[in-house]
């Protein structure tokens, strides 16, 4: 009998001045049994980020088709493709040939530096690939917010974001890996 998703329910209130994008979302986030607290608040600091309307999270993990979160028109062509932690070349490639703007956060200590040192030569002719860094200070201090109903605020301006809830507030500086 395979294991079934975790269903989190999070209302996540997103004030980006950089977007100038206010918005409250009421969202539905399935946890893989194979993914950790750690990873899956990543992907909700990427949502954070990104936060539209149209994006919606997908089964990154049980499906190799779909990225950790997109973005699409209304023709079904994806705007977005967001990916979490450290996706192999090909996945990459594909993303870049399918999605007009490709995301990738990847987090974790030693183990995402020298994933990007080994990939980002590879990745130099895609020129709608971004790529921002999760430190594992910022990152090990999400799993404290984890919850299965969590009420969380989102203020990004400038580049940092402070990210929490009614007790917790983080101040988190995604790094800039790509365009250098």
């Amino acid at each position: 009998m395979a294991l079934k998703a975790t269903v989190f329910k999070a209302e996540l209130a997103v004030s980006n001045m950089d977007r100038g994008y206010y918005h409250t979302h009421a969202l539905t986030i399935a946890r893989h049994p194979s993914e950790t607290d750690e990873r899956m608040m990543v992907r909700l600091l990427a949502f954070a980020l990104n936060a539209n309307p149209q994006l919606q999270f997908c089964r990154g993990l049980s499906n190799d088709e779909e990225p950790d979160l997109w973005q699409k028109n209304l023709q079904g062509d994806i705007e977005l493709w967001i990916e979490v932690g450290q996706p192999d070349e090909r996945r990459i490639r594909k993303a870049c040939n399918r999605a007009d703007t490709v995301l990738i956060y990847p987090y974790g200590a030693h183990t995402a530096e020298q994933w990007w040192q080994n990939i980002a030569p590879k990745l130099s002719r895609f020129d709608n690939l971004e790529v921002y860094y999760f430190s594992p200070q910022d990152t090990a201090s999400l799993t404290s917010l984890a919850e299965r109903s969590m009420s969380l605020q989102a203020t990004i301006q400038d580049g940092m974001m402070w990210f929490g809830n009614d007790i917790t507030t983080l101040s988190i500086h995604p790094e800039r890996w790509r365009p250098y």
